[in-house]
């Protein structure tokens, strides 16, 4: 996975990249070697298991399927994770195809569709014999789909990353996988929290910057949740759960990302790297304490202020590992 690496900048110190996740990885996929020989049987076989997807909705699916289409972020990381490479995929947040830490792993994976909705003709063209649809609500879309294929919905209104792996290991046959990926996660979650000394239970500030300005993360949202399990505390409205995916601050409100650490990102490293440039230029960022004490780090915004993912939370415990642990 290539590291998330814009220019430095004065007012930012260089982006943390991930150690961890290659070893959880591993450890996820340790058995996949002989559950690909039983595969090719139960193929043979055309055997099928039914699964109860995040809107309760029974889907039966292939118990080993070959030809899967992730029509959300979260999908795309989870069915990468699990060891199966999707033959289809939604560009990610504010990205034209995967997101930006999963492009190396879903490279030349066609594009079938975006954040708003997938292309059901690419969706056709790309013979599923199982969709995972994220979140998808839209009944009519989800008619059309599951005339396609068995149409797993894997994110419910939680949006919690954890439940969706496990349904997605269920939906993929990798049930075992997910299980070993998620005790991984929790056993490095411990570790960190154990090593971070007198910074356990610190105020973590986490915020997107774009053309549109500064938008704040609150709670409900994929790194809450992974900052929920370190202990942290969130400072002013970060407490509170959000209208939106982010909340837009005005220049006048920007103390609202303060906190004793402040972790910033955008969704597109090489067109934002200047707009990050002009933000750290501005005042009322600068008589942040964060700023002031030295304690504000860019990250890549595809993995910490979007939808997220399995190890899109594996990368942010060991940015957090590198920004935090002295």
């Amino acid at each position: 996975m290539a590291p998330y690496s814009p220019p430095s900048s004065r007012g930012f110190p260089r982006p943390v990249v991930s150690a961890t996740l290659l070893t959880l990885c591993a450890l996820a996929l340790s058995a996949c070697g002989s559950e690909d020989k039983a595969a090719a049987s139960v193929d043979s076989g055309g055997a099928t298991a039914q699964v109860t997807d995040a809107t309760g909705t029974k889907v039966n699916t292939p118990d080993s399927p070959k030809r899967v289409v992730a029509l959300s972020e979260m999908d795309l990381d989870a069915a990468l994770a699990l060891g199966v490479e999707p033959v289809g995929l939604t560009a990610g947040r504010g990205q034209k195809g995967a997101p930006q830490y999963l492009a190396d792993q879903a490279r030349g994976i066609p594009v079938v569709g975006a954040v708003t909705g997938p292309d059901i003709e690419k969706v056709v063209q790309a013979k599923p014999d199982v969709i995972l649809a994220g979140q998808l609500a839209d009944q009519q879309v989800l008619a059309q789909l599951r005339k396609i294929a068995p149409t797993v919905v894997t994110i419910d209104s939680t949006k919690d990353w954890k439940k969706a792996l496990e349904l997605t290991g269920t939906a993929l046959g990798r049930s075992d996988e997910a299980e070993k990926f998620l005790a991984g996660y929790e056993t490095e979650a411990a570790a960190l929290r154990a090593d971070l000394g007198p910074q356990a239970g610190a105020s973590v500030s986490v915020a997107r910057y774009s053309a549109k300005g500064t938008a704040v993360m609150q709670q409900g949202v994929f790194i809450s949740d992974v900052l929920k399990d370190l202990g942290f505390e969130r400072p002013g409205i970060q407490n509170d759960k959000g209208e939106g995916h982010s909340t837009p601050l005005s220049d006048e409100n920007l103390d609202e990302i303060d906190g004793d650490w402040l972790f910033i990102g955008s969704l597109d490293a090489g067109t934002d790297a200047g707009l990050l440039d002009d933000l750290a230029k501005k005042p009322a960022y600068q008589q942040l304490g964060a700023v002031r004490d030295k304690q504000s780090t860019v990250v890549d915004g595809t993995r910490w202020t979007s939808l997220g993912g399995a190890q899109a939370a594996v990368s942010v415990l060991d940015d957090i590992r590198k920004a935090m642990v002295k």
